[in-house]
C-alpha cells in the first residue's frame, strides 16, 4: 500500500528550478533512501511534502488524501512528520520536555504527554537523560532527541533530513538500529543521506536526484551500480574502482 505520493512537483527560485517534475511515492513500512549531490534538491523535496513550502507545481497525497499546499502544522497533525539536518532542540529546557511538546500535537494534557515523552526517551535510549537540559547533550544524542520529538507526534511517514550527518563512527550503526526499529513499528521512512554505503543495508529503495530532477530509482544494489549514478554522484572509487 502507497501512504506518501508527490505527483509532478516543481519548484522555482528565482528563475532556477530547485525541483523540477519530481514523481514519488512511499509504500507503507517503507525505508526510502533520497540521495544526490549537494544542490540537487533534496531538501526542497522534503520542504514540499512536508509543507514548509507550496509547489508551484504538482500535488501531495498521504492515505488517499490531498494535502498540497496545507500548512506544515496540519501536515504533522495528519501523520507526516519531518526532521532537520542541524538538531535545535530547545536548550532552556529538559530533554524531557522537549520531547513532551510534540507530543502534545496529539494528547489532551500535559500528563499524558509526559507519559508518551517517557516511553520515547527509553525507545531512544535517552531515558537516563531524561532530567538534563538539551543544550548539554552530545551530537549523537542531539540527533535521538530530534527523532523523539518527532516519534512522540506519532508519524505515519517520518521524513529524516541526514540524520547520520555530524555522528560519530561509534554512534552511526546505534542510529540505523533505531532507524529499523521505527520501521518495524509499521511507520514508513524516508532518509537523505550522503552516507551511501552506511544506508545500502538498511532501505529497501533508492531515489536519486540530480538538478532537481530523478535521474535513477531502484534498489540499492541497482542504485550503486548504475553508470549515471557513478558518473555524476558516486564516483568512481564508490563503485569499487580505484
Amino acid at each position: 500500500m502507497t501512504v506518501l505520493i508527490g505527483a509532478g512537483l516543481r519548484k522555482v527560485f528565482q528563475g532556477v528550478a530547485a525541483v523540477d517534475g519530481v514523481d514519488i511515492n512511499v509504500g507503507e513500512r517503507e525505508i526510502l533512501g533520497l540521495i544526490g549531490p549537494n544542490g540537487a534538491g533534496k531538501t526542497t523535496l522534503f520542504n514540499l511534502l512536508s509543507g514548509t513550502i507550496r509547489p508551484d507545481e504538482g500535488t501531495v497525497t498521504l492515505d488517499g488524501v490531498e494535502i498540497t499546499g496545507w500548512p506544515s502544522y496540519r501536515v504533522a497533525r495528519s501523520g507526516l512528520i519531518r526532521t532537520f539536518q542541524i538538531a535545535r532542540p530547545f536548550n532552556g529546557v529538559s530533554v524531557l520536555e522537549n520531547v513532551a511538546i510534540g507530543a502534545l500535537q496529539h494528547s489532551e494534557s500535559m500528563d499524558g504527554a509526559f507519559d508518551v515523552a517517557e516511553r520515547v526517551l527509553d525507545d531512544v535510549g535517552l531515558a537516563n537523560q531524561a532530567a538534563a537540559p538539551a543544550a548539554t547533550l552530545t551530537e549523537g544524542d542531539r540527533k535521538r532527541l530530534e527523532m523523539a520529538k518527532a516519534l512522540a507526534a506519532r508519524p505515519e511517514v517520518l521524513l529524516l533530513d541526514e540524520i547520520l550527518a555530524g555522528l560519530a563512527v561509534s554512534d552511526v550503526q546505534s542510529m540505523l538500529d533505531l532507524i529499523g526499529s521505527v520501521r518495524d513499528r509499521g511507520i514508513a521512512v524516508v532518509l537523505i543521506e550522503h552516507r551511501v554505503q552506511a544506508v545500502v543495508d538498511l532501505v529497501d529503495r533508492m531515489v536519486v536526484l540530480h538538478v532537481g530532477r530523478v535521474l535513477f530509482e531502484g534498489t540499492p544494489a541497482e542504485v550503486v551500480a548504475a553508470p549515471e549514478v557513478i558518473d555524476i554522484y558516486l564516483g568512481r572509487r564508490h563503485h569499487g574502482d580505484t
